[in-house]
């Protein structure tokens, strides 16, 4: 009978049945193969006994043992648990180690008690106990079926325990000790099926991780994640704090009341910002905060977007803060994904190509250079403008891949026009904040013109002031630096749409401005638009700097540009952006070096490209 209950067991355990069914088997068993007992098994949890299994027993006596401190008079099993060893009380009516809770064996009927302590790699984990109606102690036979009993149980309690640090892997964080992204998902799908509460989801943005990564070492950037998990769960302990992702952690929120995301990431954003020492070095914390509230019928998934959606908005716009999820945001991120989207398998299908609008000598209309420019192509053959898809840059990936085709492309083509012997003199390419971001830019530009043999003293590159703005003068003025000295020149482009504009001549060497098309607009209609453009083309051509105006569509534009001293410009007035094959003719028959040009360009005048 004993084998039998031994094979029993086993096979419940390798299914994987729960501790307590499994256990409860066992007593009951047990119960049936000795004489007269009730057996009962407690588990040892920290330095408190806990039922695991006593189907014998009154559900009143097990409640009245959960949390009971072992110790050296705790009955049979308080006290086998405490020292380790077996425990016998003959008569626990008068036995002092059951002082304190004979009452409740009394009421049982049992008169002795014998417990065996559980060990697992050398801990105590349990006991396992017989109560006996008569005073007695254990028979030979009963001591042969408790030693293989305690066996059973601790291959059970052992498979539990790997179980549960199998659960707390999956569901841990390893280096902040947060519960993880996987357990995330489980929680809020509990809270999803939660009626009558509030709820909603914070997702907190590391700031300047990679910054510190890359100046300290990855172990101060540990060192700052852990420092950051810990204060946002500290700022708000009544929500669930996560770590989600590398830099990324996720609060969530509910209450029997309308609850203020708000309030609760203004308590982050107060609590972070405490300098924190990284591996020896001092670093001031910061995060971004996006969130999102659930309404009625919402997914897990959709809260969960919606406050990825409020973050991606704070991290452009509002680094540092909080911003709250509102609809109209959906809308601008679906936007982006789907230019995202379409251009990345525009690039896989090859289906982005290069355009060129042509800068000309205002007074003569000779074309000295191109702007080139980037298209995408659908797939029926329509030709679509960057305009339409530049949310896709602000993505650093697809901007970055965009630059290195684009640089193909164009190196590709300048190649050809002076194999042809055609009068080239320059083509701008634009650059992109991503392109500084890589700090390889140098190498790339080098490696593409030079594989292809186009001197780089035909290459002109086009950085608008938000590319410095948003990482540094310094940096984008060295990395500028570096690529004049190769001999290329660096246009500043969209000239007068930033901020401080002139400050910037003089902190970034640039050999060319560029005009934005917003000034020479306003040059028909505003006087002060006149003064400003002029005074910018007097103070450019003193510091040597060449000046392109841009956007220019009529001939009144012209008149002004030229009485201003401005000898170089494009347009409409002159010529949309063409193909590769367009504008070879345009270099054919206006291409300055002819000493007779066939006359200005002059186009219709369209909407700007």
């Amino acid at each position: 009978m004993l084998l039998e209950l031994q094979n029993v067991v086993l096979e419940m355990i390798a299914r994987g049945e729960p501790l307590p069914k499994t256990l409860d088997k066992l007593c009951r068993d047990v119960e049936l193969i000795a004489d007269d007992v009730i057996c009962s098994v407690l588990a040892v949890v920290g330095d408190r006994l806990r039922p695991l299994a006593g189907p014998s027993l009154p559900a009143a006596y097990s409640a009245a043992l959960e949390g009971i401190p072992i110790g050296p008079s705790v009955g049979s099993c308080g006290t086998a648990a405490f020292l380790g060893e077996a425990v016998t009380v003959i008569d626990l009516e008068h036995d002092p180690r059951w002082a304190d809770f004979k009452h409740l064996a009394l009421q049982l009927n049992a008169k002795s008690c014998w417990s065996t302590p559980i060990f697992s790699n050398g801990r105590v984990v349990a006991t396992f106990a017989f109560y006996f109606r008569e005073l007695r102690g254990p028979t030979t036979v009963e001591q042969q079926i408790v030693a293989a009993c305690v066996n059973l149980c601790a291959i059970a309690i052992e498979r539990e325990e790997r179980v549960r640090e199998r659960q707390r892997l999956t569901y841990i964080d390893a280096l902040t000790g947060l519960p993880n992204r996987a357990r995330f998902n489980v929680v809020l799908a509990e809270q999803a099926a939660r009626q009558g509460r509030w709820w909603g989801v914070l997702i907190a943005d590391l700031d300047n991780l990679k910054l510190v990564n890359d100046t300290f070492g990855h172990s101060s950037g540990d060192d700052l994640i852990r420092i950051a998990g810990e204060r946002l769960a500290a700022a708000i302990p009544e929500g669930k704090t996560f770590r989600i992702g590398g830099d990324e952690f996720a609060i969530v929120i509910d209450g029997e009341t309308a609850i203020d995301l708000e309030a609760e990431a203004s308590k982050i954003l107060a609590t972070i910002k405490e300098p924190a020492s990284c591996h020896g070095h001092v670093v001031v914390p910061s995060v971004t905060i996006g969130g999102a509230i659930a309404k009625q019928g919402d997914t897990p998934d959709q809260v969960r977007q919606s406050a990825d959606i409020a973050l991606y908005h704070a991290k452009e716009r509002s680094k540092g803060n909080y911003v709250h999820y509102n609809s109209g945001m959906g809308t601008a991120f679906t936007r982006r994904f789907r230019a995202i989207r379409d251009v990345g398998l525009a690039l896989a299908e090859g289906r982005i190509t290069a355009h060129y609008q042509p800068i000309v000598r205002l007074d003569t209309g000779e074309v000295v250079g191109f702007e080139a420019l980037c298209r995408m192509m659908t797939k029926n053959g329509t030709i679509i403008s960057a305009a339409n898809f530049h949310e896709a840059t602000r993505d650093a990936n697809v901007a970055s891949d965009l630059t290195e085709c684009m640089l193909l492309k164009v190196a590709r083509d300048m190649r050809d026009w002076i194999d042809s012997g055609l009068p080239l003199q320059h083509v701008g390419i634009n650059l992109a904040a991503a392109d500084f971001h890589a700090r390889n830019l140098k190498e790339r530009l080098s490696r593409i013109f030079g594989e292809t043999g186009v001197p780089l003293r035909h290459v002109i590159l086009e950085v608008t002031e938000s590319v410095y703005l948003g990482h540094g003068e310094h940096v984008v003025a060295d990395e500028i630096r570096g690529l004049r000295s190769l001999g290329m020149r660096v246009a500043l482009d969209d000239f007068g749409t930033g901020f401080a504009s002139l400050t910037h001549l003089l902190t970034v060497p640039i050999d060319i401005i560029k005009i934005d098309k917003s000034f020479v607009d306003r040059l028909a209609l505003e006087e002060g638009a006149g003064v400003i453009v002029e005074g910018v083309i007097n103070i450019a051509n003193r510091l040597g700097i060449k000046v392109v105006a841009e956007g220019i569509e009529t001939e009144e534009q012209l008149e002004r540009l030229l009485s201003f001293g401005c000898s170089l410009g494009q347009g409409y007035l002159f010529s949309k952006a063409v193909d590769i094959t367009a504008a070879t003719l345009l270099l054919q028959h206006f291409g300055q070096p002819q000493t007779q040009p066939s006359g200005p360009i002059r186009a219709e005048r369209r909407t700007s490209d």
